[in-house]
């Protein structure tokens, strides 16, 4: 017999995603409430690399923007991921400006990368536990990335971008957030290996 895992949820598929938005534009509350719970945890993960513990206030300032402007949204689940982070980008960027401090990364608490965390489908409170803390130990090695890669990170892993959409969202190359990306994952993968070596 073999050590009990948990489940985890895996994220919906681009088309089912899209189809749930078409829903959603055309007025299904219920289908916007499918797309909320599928986007929200990403772009919150998105979010707080950016803002930090800001991010739920922006994440508000977006989904307001998200609500406003659906019926205009034409396209299917990877690309409506790419533009809400888009959207997110540019009310972090806002929030920042306003704040006047340069965008950064900042480390994720504890309760935030729980909330990141996807949930187990199998009531093993050890395994979620441990899944937790590897979910937030992997966000808080993302902060400490430089910001480019960080980014770079955040939207191809947490948002689920792939790297055109990724490099269309921060108005870069696909080669130029491909390469970020990869040096990000690069340098967390070295990072990862350190810490088992200890």
């Amino acid at each position: 017999m073999g050590e009990a895992r948990p489940h985890r949820h895996s994220r919906m598929g681009d088309t089912e995603l899209g189809e749930a938005v078409a829903r959603a534009r055309d007025g299904d509350e219920a289908a916007f409430g499918v797309v909320y719970r599928e986007v929200h945890p990403m772009l919150l993960g998105y979010l707080r690399g950016l803002v930090g513990a800001d991010a739920d206030d922006v994440a508000s300032e977006t989904w307001h923007d998200i609500v406003r402007d659906v019926g205009a949204f034409r396209g299917g689940g990877e690309s409506f991921r790419g533009w809400t982070a888009t959207i997110a980008r540019h009310r972090a960027l806002d929030h920042l400006r306003r704040g006047r401090v340069r965008p950064r990364t900042t480390a994720l608490d504890e309760g935030t990368a729980e909330s990141l965390a996807e949930r187990a489908a199998v009531p093993d409170s050890e395994g979620a536990a441990l899944e937790n803390l590897a979910t937030a130990r992997a966000l808080s090695l993302i902060a400490e990335l430089p910001r480019d890669q960080a980014e770079a990170v955040l939207l191809r892993v947490v948002m689920g971008l792939g790297g055109p959409m990724a490099a269309e969202v921060l108005g870069k190359r696909p080669g130029a957030v491909r390469t970020a990306s990869y040096r990000g994952l690069m340098r967390l993968s070295e990072r990862l290996r350190g810490a088992e070596e200890k």
